[in-house]
């Protein structure tokens, strides 16, 4: 099985660097990343280039333009030029912890898509991780204790792995904990629902609808607590005036048996400009090719 990450990023490269070197210091030949960028600024194209870490693996990075917030887009765009079996989607402030990538790959199975899990991390410990002071994903035990004890991360799921499938598979729709900042799923499943809907506008729910479709599909929902827990890197909430509009569509479609994005996938060629505005490349130290 190959497994291809996709990791969604605007504006934010130094936080996406610490996503880098664990993803590189877990990858292998048989893996790809596929940095999905939603418009970011010259300047941070240009330190993701001159900083990215070497991989082993195949590392490219796709950019389009900023036209406002379009994550769903930027994520289709990656996938669609993925060309592993399975997709794992990352935000790129979810720094993963050492054992991400086993657990993602211990925990697919067919006829479910794998929903993460996450430590939420404070402002103050952040800022140490996207300066280089310190690597989140090498952390001892005592570190982590002490960090839950002084409000620096939430929880501590991730010290406490759980390999067994007991308890994960939920065979009905669960909106509570969906989240497309951590997501493994069948690339063929994703190709089968056409990927996310980029016709939800602004920030929320993409992911849950996304899932819904899942859902309706026939896959089922298989939780990846004690495992594939990513550090969650402070930032300021994105604006939410879309919110409530998009949480209703969800609610409809959850009336329907609606399979397929409005516009997903299948519809990225068709759209004016996308193929000419469209930039891919190669990240420093990797082997990839165009």
């Amino acid at each position: 099985m190959k497994i291809s990450f996709i990791v969604l990023t605007y504006n934010r490269t130094d936080a996406l660097l610490a996503v880098l070197r664990s993803l590189a210091a877990q990858c292998g030949e048989d893996h790809e990343v596929l940095v999905a960028d939603d418009g970011s600024r010259p300047e941070q194209v240009q330190m993701l280039l001159a900083q990215c870490p070497a991989f082993r693996c195949p590392a490219r990075h796709i950019w389009h333009p900023d036209v406002g917030f379009t994550a769903a887009r930027a994520r289709n765009l990656g996938a669609s030029r993925a060309t592993g079996d399975y997709l794992v989607f990352l935000d790129g402030d979810c720094v993963p912890n050492k054992a991400f990538v086993a657990a993602h790959t211990r925990l697919a199975e067919k006829g479910c898509f794998v929903n993460g899990s996450r430590v939420l991390i404070s402002q103050r410990l952040t800022e140490r991780v996207v300066n280089g002071a310190i690597d989140l994903p090498s952390r001892p035990v005592w570190f982590w204790l002490g960090a839950r004890l002084s409000g620096g991360s939430n929880k501590l799921l991730h010290l406490l792995p759980w390999g067994r499938r007991l308890f994960r598979v939920k065979p009905d729709f669960h909106w509570h904990g969906i989240r497309s900042c951590n997501l493994g799923v069948w690339r063929a499943d994703f190709v089968d629902v056409n990927g996310f809907d980029e016709t939800f506008e602004g920030w929320g729910h993409e992911d849950a609808d996304l899932v819904l479709r899942l859902h309706h599909l026939g896959i089922h929902r298989k939780n990846g607590f004690m495992g594939t827990e990513v550090f969650h890197l402070w930032h300021r909430e994105n604006p939410r005036d879309q919110e409530s509009i998009n949480k209703k569509r969800v609610l409809e479609r959850m009336k329907t048996d609606v399979v397929l994005a409005d516009k997903g996938l299948r519809e990225l060629d068709s759209s004016p400009g996308v193929k000419s505005t469209v930039k891919i490349t190669p990240l420093n130290g990797s082997n990839s090719s165009l």
